[in-house]
């Protein structure tokens, strides 16, 4: 298995409308990307100052199928339409377990 796990830091001015339309965005990936095993995501909860803002943690099967996720065009379209207007930065991490 494959855990692809990719947080997000939002600009200082994007919206909440903004961060609500991408989680709501980023929620359908499931029923867009058929290689996808489990999905989770969330906004982070504001317990600990710092944090990035929005996680989202995805398994594959293998290696294949988290390429298909990818570089699925409804996904990448995804990205370009409601996470890069409002992205300051991002880090993410693919790891067998």
């Amino acid at each position: 298995m494959i855990r692809h796990t990719v947080l997000f830091k939002w600009t200082p001015e994007a919206t909440e409308e903004q961060k609500d339309q991408a989680e709501a965005e980023v929620a359908k990936l499931p029923t867009m990307v058929h290689s996808i095993r489990e999905f989770v995501s969330g906004p982070d909860v504001g317990i600990n100052e710092g944090n990035y803002d929005f996680a989202v943690t995805v398994d594959f099967d293998n290696e294949a199928d988290f390429v298909a996720y990818r570089d699925d065009p409804g996904h990448r379209e995804m990205i370009r339409r409601y996470i890069t207007p409002i992205l300051a930065q991002r880090a993410a991490v693919q790891f067998f377990y």
